[in-house]
C-alpha cells in the first residue's frame, strides 16, 4: 500500500469539514471557505492508495503563530501509524512558531507528549438563549457596515496575530450573520453566528461586559432565527460562563486550548467565545 501526504484542494477542505462533522464537532456549513482563504497551503491530506484517509490543518498566522486543527484519521486506518505521519508533516510546516490547538479530552495526553501544554479549557454551552434587554447606550449594527480596518483592529485584541484574509469571508459568507455592538462611537463587542449541522455556532464573541455579550448572543440568534446556539467558552473567563448559564445554555462538550509556547498576549477578559475549534 502507498501512503502519500499532499496539500489539499478546495474540495479536500470541504471533505475535512465533513469528516469533522462525522466526529461530532459540528463545524459551520460554510466555514471551510473562510478556512481555505486564510492559508490555502495549510490543509494536508493523507491518501492510502489514492483514497483520502487522514488530514490535518496547520495554518500560519503572521510570522510567529500557527494553529493546528482538523487532525482526523478515518476509523478504518486508526492505530496503523498513518495519522502520526500526517501529524509530523503538519508540525514540520509550523516549525519555529508558537502552535495552538483545541484538543478533545481523549487526545490531550498525546498532545502533551508532543510538547503542548494546557492554557485553559473551552466548555461548549448550548441551548435556546433567553431574550435579553438592551444594554444602556449600546446599539447593534451589521458588521458588514463597519469599516473593515476598525473591525480587524478590534479582532486583533483577542487573537495572537492579524487575520484579515480570514475575517473578511468569515463575516460575509452565506448562512451566517455578524453584528457589532457600538457604544459612544466605539466598538464594544463583536459576534458571528453561522448555521451548522446541529446548533448554530457563535464565534468569535467579544464584549466589553457580560451584558453586551448576552445582548449579542440574543441579537444574533434572533437575526437568523436560530433554534439553538452553541458557544465555546474559555473557562478562565468566569463571567462568560455565568453569562451563558444566565441565558439558559448548558455545558455539552469540552476541549483544552493548548500551546507549545507561552500564552499569547490577548484580551482574555473580553473573550467570551473562541472563533472555532479548527482555526482558533
Amino acid at each position: 500500500m502507498t501512503f502519500e501526504i499532499s496539500v489539499g484542494s478546495a474540495d479536500d477542505v470541504m471533505r475535512m469539514a465533513e469528516w469533522a462533522g462525522d466526529e461530532g464537532w459540528n463545524p459551520g456549513n460554510t466555514d471551510a471557505q473562510a478556512f481555505f482563504a486564510m492559508d490555502p497551503g495549510a490543509f494536508l491530506i493523507g491518501r492510502l492508495d489514492a483514497k483520502p484517509v487522514a488530514c490535518i490543518s496547520v495554518v500560519k498566522y503572521g510570522t510567529s503563530f500557527g494553529f493546528l486543527g482538523f487532525y482526523i484519521a478515518r476509523p478504518e486506518i486508526r492505530g496503523k501509524g498513518y495519522g502520526i505521519q500526517v501529524w509530523n508533516a503538519g508540525m514540520k510546516r509550523l516549525a519555529g512558531r508558537n502552535v495552538g490547538l483545541d484538543g478533545v479530552v481523549a487526545q490531550q495526553h498525546n498532545y502533551k507528549k508532543s510538547g503542548f501544554r494546557t492554557a485553559w479549557n473551552n466548555a461548549r454551552h448550548e441551548g435556546v438563549p433567553a431574550p435579553t434587554a438592551l444594554a444602556g447606550g449600546v446599539t447593534l449594527v451589521d458588521a458588514r457596515g463597519v469599516p473593515f480596518d476598525r473591525l480587524a483592529a478590534y479582532d486583533r485584541r483577542f487573537f495572537p496575530e492579524a487575520r484579515d484574509s480570514f475575517l473578511a469571508p468569515w463575516i460575509t459568507l452565506p448562512e451566517r450573520a455578524a453584528m457589532v455592538a457600538m457604544r459612544d462611537g466605539e466598538i464594544a463587542g463583536f459576534g458571528v453566528i453561522r448555521a451548522c449541522r446541529a446548533a448554530s455556532r457563535i464565534g468569535p464573541l467579544y464584549a466589553a461586559t457580560p451584558e453586551i455579550a448576552a445582548m449579542l448572543v440574543s441579537g444574533l440568534a434572533a437575526k437568523v432565527n436560530a433554534k439553538a446556539v452553541a458557544l465555546d467558552i474559555p473557562d478562565r473567563n468566569k463571567v462568560a460562563t455565568e453569562m451563558a448559564l444566565g441565558l439558559g445554555l448548558t455545558p455539552s462538550f469540552e476541549t483544552a486550548r493548548m500551546y507549545t509556547g507561552p500564552d499569547p498576549a490577548i484580551d482574555t477578559a473580553g473573550l467570551f467565545a473562541v472563533t472555532s475549534l479548527e482555526l482558533g
